[in-house]
């Protein structure tokens, strides 16, 4: 730049629309975010906006209401080219008899909010790199503003909800993160009546925390005390101690709360994001298994302590080096010990098999986890007498 010549400092075409979104962002109330999209698009010409949040149960893409957007019915995810894009986290166009429909990923640090979708005459690079900010944006203001309002947990309820799982939906943190160096993705079923399975994870600096738990029980008994478990978790984890400090002070926690009757069984982890060293505790809970080049390579079975809450032992802390791409999947035994409807249990095997054949798809961290949770329900014949939830870590080096 010449010397004493200021830049250019103009508004341009593209940053008018994006500060449209930034400068209403603010005092925004949540039900206006649909017109503010709507908005938008027809500046850019576009038309048949469409914003589509995932339902609790991750099986369809249902339409947010608001004035400006198309409705319609939930798409399904596993069959639809909006699902295609939820799926994969990447933009996916198709040729219609008007112009083109532009489906886009609403990501938020990974975590996939829904899709957003509008019809253009034409696409060029600008459009596309103008859309993909638009929505990034969108999915931001979902993000921020459903802590305001009912109006997003109305729109992904597909069916009824029980408190418990009302109880155990809030207590989770976003169901994916997906990091340049680490990625994590968890699915709790039955989605709608989850009582005690829970899970939590933090990422501070290089070293990503990660809990599973299950709470004995089921309903609101269970639920009350999954929540003063990840509460002590999360107490002792933000004061810095080591994972078997860890266990003690959630042992205590839910021993002083319920009695010595009641417990939890709980899965820690640590990973240093820096080396792939993981380091883990285990307390009651089914051995994780560790899924390397894209097949399952061993149960990383090592020393137990007594689930929290009956005043176990001081746990041993179990260690393994990872290589960039290795997933470790963690699973509460409502995953493994569910009877299929012919009586038998479903078991570890044909948990092993089932990650064997969906890791050979290749696909992300997310999408994998998903399908298996699916796939494991279709398994046992669709149903779930107990709470089954799935934790999948990458460490992507």
């Amino acid at each position: 730049m010449t010397a004493g010549r200021r830049p250019d400092r103009s508004e341009s075409f593209g940053e008018a629309l994006l500060g449209e979104i930034l400068d209403s962002a603010h005092e925004l109330p949540p039900h206006l975010i649909g017109p503010l999209v709507a908005d938008v698009v027809d500046r850019l010409g576009g038309r048949r906006p469409q914003v589509l949040l995932q339902d609790y149960g991750q099986l369809v893409l249902v339409p947010l209401p608001g004035e400006g957007l198309s409705g319609g019915e939930p798409q399904v995810i596993d069959d639809s080219d909006a699902g295609r894009c939820f799926l994969d986290a990447v933009p996916v166009e198709v040729p219609q008899e008007d112009g083109v429909r532009v489906h886009l990923p609403l990501l938020d640090g990974g975590d996939q909010v829904g899709v957003m979708a509008v019809t253009l005459d034409s696409v060029d690079d600008h459009d596309r790199r103008l859309l993909l900010r638009i929505s990034g944006l969108v999915a931001d203001l979902l993000v921020t503003k459903h802590g305001y309002s009912d109006l997003f947990f109305d729109v992904r309820r597909d069916e009824a909800i029980s408190v418990a799982a009302e109880i155990q939906w809030s207590l989770l943190p976003p169901l994916a993160m997906i990091m340049p160096r680490v990625a994590v993705a968890g699915i709790l079923e039955p989605a709608y009546h989850v009582g005690g399975d829970s899970f939590d994870y933090a990422l501070n600096g290089d070293v990503l925390h990660v809990v599973m738990i299950d709470a004995m029980g089921h309903g609101l008994d269970a639920a009350t005390m999954a929540t003063v478990a990840i509460g002590a978790y999360r107490h002792a984890r933000r004061s810095g101690i080591g994972l078997s400090e860890m266990y003690a002070f959630m042992d205590r926690a839910v021993a002083e709360q319920f009695g010595p009757e009641h417990f939890v069984t709980a899965q820690m982890l640590q990973l240093d994001t820096t080396t792939g060293r993981v380091q883990w505790v285990n307390a009651g809970h089914p051995p994780p298994i560790l899924v390397h080049d894209h097949r399952v390579a061993q149960r990383l079975v090592a020393p137990t302590t007594l689930p929290v809450g009956l005043g176990g032992s001081e746990p041993r802390v179990s260690e393994l080096g990872l290589v960039p791409g290795d997933r470790v999947l963690c699973f509460t035994d409502g995953v493994v010990e569910e009877h299929k409807s012919g009586g038998e249990e479903f078991g570890e095997d044909q948990l092993i098999d089932c990650v064997n054949q969906l890791e050979r798809t290749g696909r992300g961290i997310r999408a994998v986890t998903r399908s298996l949770s699916h796939t494991l329900k279709q398994a046992r014949g669709g149903q779930t007498s107990d709470d089954a939830t799935l934790l999948m870590v990458e460490w992507r080096g």
